[in-house]
């Protein structure tokens, strides 16, 4: 695996659950980190002082990504704060709640897909010049198992939106692939010791999808956080527009 020491990330949604323990992890290896957070202010605190207690540099940023001046001002801090930019990890993104087809009104709609699409849009479109100026750079973008299969009932509209996150990382790594960056998605499933499936997932239904998991048992956190940090670094240098998924044998393309 190439060595990430040394490197630049910004990490959206850095600072709870799949994005905590991605940043992690990319701290473990050596990554500098700008952790943006919406809501997570201490535990964003407690990842950059760890990071500065292994030797690395971080930064904590709080920033509301659906709003476009503030998704691009959070990327210019950390540009400013890192020296430059060599991954991007769009990892911020929620169900929201469960609501069915006809409980959907258009704010909802919106809602949802402002979080897990526009936000990852606007983070992306701002990052793309200091990831280019480095000529080998990486973007990976937080998918989902529901973007491949629909979801559980009520997730119609974060299914739908992290389908077309997916479908976005094939187009844009055609796209930037002549500026050095590659792009790649990760789609987890029952990942268990998250906020969002301690929110959204009730005991039951996760007892219910673990019989159904080939392997046998629920994903990590950290089940995700080392295929990321492999799809950012310099080993695979060769890989863009791959989604790869992490779900125990669930979903098989």
């Amino acid at each position: 695996m190439g060595s990430l020491k040394g490197k630049r990330a910004l990490i959206t949604g850095g600072a709870q659950g799949l994005g905590e323990a991605i940043t992690r992890e990319l701290i473990r290896q050596g990554c500098s980190v700008a952790i943006h957070y919406f809501s997570s202010a201490s535990e964003a605190e407690n990842l950059k002082r760890e990071a500065n207690e292994a030797g690395v540099s971080a930064i904590a940023l709080q920033a509301d990504l659906r709003d476009t001046s503030q998704a691009e001002s959070v990327v210019q801090r950390a540009v400013d704060f890192l020296g430059g930019l060599d991954i991007l990890i769009n990892n911020a993104g929620d169900l929201v709640a469960r609501a069915r087809l006809e409980e959907i009104d258009d704010a909802f709609w919106n809602r949802v897909f402002d979080i897990n699409l526009k936000s990852a849009m606007a983070v992306t479109r701002a990052a793309v010049a200091a990831l280019s100026a480095e000529g080998n750079s990486s973007i990976i973008n937080l998918g989902s198992l529901a973007g491949r299969k629909g979801g559980h009932p009520g997730s119609l509209v974060y299914s739908t939106a992290k389908g077309a996150l997916i479908t976005w990382t094939r187009a844009l790594s055609e796209e930037l692939a002549g500026r050095g960056i590659r792009v790649n998605c990760v789609a987890p499933g029952l990942i268990l010791g998250s906020r969002f499936h301690r929110t959204h997932t009730t005991e039951e239904s996760a007892k219910a999808t673990i019989a159904g998991i080939p392997l046998g048992r629920a994903g990590t956190p950290e089940d995700v956080a080392r295929p990321v940090a492999f799809l950012a670094s310099e080993y695979d240098g060769f890989i863009t527009g791959v989604t790869l998924d992490i779900n125990g044998g669930v979903y098989r393309a």
